[in-house]
């Protein structure tokens, strides 16, 4: 079936009164304008059964906009005096399917300006949110940082912003994003530590890339986690509270 043979556009006839009525097809197969002859037409409108150009139905000035991109072709329908759809037959699913609009090129360069306008305005405030994300993370790494001297004097002070860092990031996932980190709970911050010690200061990552079972490779090298921590501790601080 041919877009010629196939039943008209749902839309009904292009000069039918109606902003939504105008509609051009792209034809299937080769056409030639029943009017000038001119073709083959690689879009016509149907009149009184035969098909026309667009020039011959008034039609030329328009700009083809493919679809696609949805407040660039709102925008330029709404600015443009005239507009049509353009549709093609699809042969599997037996109807007629939006391929873009035609509308005049006055509304088709404001409409993109308008776009290009949000799409600056929309960077310009996601480079502002990121600004400020940045910001809030720095004073919370900072915060984490000192939260950990406090918790563990011993530890060297670039250590412990090194650790927070790594257990603050964003969207990371880790224990200083949780709801307990973000409210710089001891628990929390001691746990970052014991995991930064961990995987920095034992063979923990070597055993795990042998083979050896999380536990038991946590198992092996708890003693040296402990000395580590109890070194950063205050004097005094009891060392069962520190977990591997």
């Amino acid at each position: 079936m041919t877009a010629a043979s196939a039943p008209a556009p749902p839309s009904g006839a292009p000069r039918s009164s109606g902003r939504s009525a105008l509609v051009v097809v792209q034809p299937l197969k080769r056409k030639r304008c029943a009017e000038c002859r001119a073709g083959p037409l690689s879009l016509l409108v149907r009149e009184d059964g035969g098909p026309r150009c667009l020039d011959c139905a008034d039609l030329g000035h328009l700009v083809y906009l493919p679809r696609g991109d949805t407040a660039l072709t709102r925008r330029s329908r709404e600015a443009s005096a005239l507009s049509a759809v353009v549709v093609r037959f699809n042969r599997r699913r037996s109807r007629y399917e939006r391929q873009g609009v035609l509308v005049e090129e006055a509304a088709l360069a404001r409409a993109e300006e308008l776009c290009l306008a949000d799409a600056q305005a929309r960077a310009r405030r996601r480079a502002r949110d990121r600004a400020r994300r940045a910001v809030l993370d720095e004073l919370f790494a900072a915060a984490f940082a000192r939260e950990i001297l406090v918790l563990f004097p011993g530890c060297p002070p670039e250590r412990a912003r090194r650790i927070a860092a790594h257990a603050s990031l964003r969207g990371s996932g880790r224990v200083g994003r949780s709801a307990a980190g973000r409210a710089l709970s001891p628990r929390a911050v001691t746990a970052a530590v014991i995991a930064a010690v961990r995987h920095e200061d034992t063979e923990y990552d070597g055993l795990l890339m042998r083979g050896v079972p999380r536990g038991e490779a946590r198992r092996r090298i708890a003693g040296a986690v402990e000395e580590t921590v109890r070194g950063w501790r205050p004097s005094g601080t009891d060392d069962a509270a520190t977990a591997t």
